[in-house]
């Protein structure tokens, strides 16, 4: 009875979905010729992708979706631990018990005696349990391929972690002003020959850090606003091409005084 009601409970029904999960991912590998062929490092570029359709889902807001996406990474999750179970290198329990393990470990306010009661106690006493894990470098824990803007960010939280921050966002605004002053001074010229490239890019560089890390100080996820700002550009924009199509005129024979007053239109949809 006591076996009964506990795969009727909620945990019961987990542990039997993730076991028919482990189930279907041994039948798949030994029967289908292309997961059989499939190894660590063909499967990269899959989960990359499948990371951003489930990122398209979150900010879509569209719980559907990503119960969907996150089906197809927690497959990839265990087509690894899989295949690293074929060469002997270890399988899903073990890369579920690392992980408790590690939680477990930089949750001492948890599970031990230190005292941390707000969320910034909890990001420098993780920063610093890192380091003792071996870290030479509070920023040694961000990927050398994320994405630049991303990256800027992960790498400004750390230094965060780490008490290198500004003390009141007037100061980060300060930044962002003297940085736009520069690169306004310097490249803001009619005859773009004589702008140095080079060091074009790096003030330009210089001035999106400052955005990224105002948005930050104001909790606002810069990667998340751009995205938004990229879906909402391209809904204007197919406005406007539909728009302006069903007045029978097509965007390369208008003048751009046509296309505001069609951009005008969609910016009030």
């Amino acid at each position: 009875m006591e076996n009964t009601h506990f795969e009727d409970s909620p945990r019961g029904r987990q542990l039997q979905a993730f076991n028919r999960l482990l189930d279907v991912m041994e039948e798949l590998r030994e029967k289908c010729p292309w997961d059989r062929k499939q190894t660590i490092a063909s499967l990269r570029h899959l989960t990359i992708e499948e990371t951003y359709e489930l990122s398209d889902a979150i900010l879509r807001e569209d719980m559907p979706e990503i119960k969907k996406e996150l089906g197809d990474i927690m497959l990839h999750m265990v087509f690894y631990a899989k295949i690293a179970s074929e060469q002997k290198a270890f399988d899903i329990a073990d890369v579920l018990n690392t992980l408790c393990e590690k939680l477990i470990f930089r949750h001492p306010h948890i599970y031990g005696d230190t005292k941390a009661d707000t969320e910034e106690e909890v990001k420098k006493n993780w920063e610093q349990l890192k380091l003792k894990e071996g870290n030479k470098s509070v920023l040694g824990g961000v990927p050398a391929s994320l994405p630049a803007l991303v990256k800027a960010m992960r790498i400004q939280e750390k230094a965060r972690g780490a008490g290198f921050d500004w003390d009141d966002k007037s100061q980060v605004w300060q930044k962002v002003q003297e940085e736009l002053e520069e690169f306004e001074a310097e490249f803001n010229v009619q005859d773009t020959a004589t702008i140095n490239k080079e060091k074009a890019t790096g003030e330009f560089g210089d001035l999106l850090f400052s955005l990224i890390n105002f948005a930050r100080f104001i909790d606002i996820n810069p990667e998340e606003a751009l995205e938004k700002t990229n879906l909402k550009f391209i809904q204007r924009f197919r406005f406007i091409e539909t728009a302006a199509a069903k007045d029978g005129k097509q965007l390369k024979d208008m003048s751009l005084e046509e296309m505001d007053f069609y951009w005008n239109k969609a910016k009030k949809m």
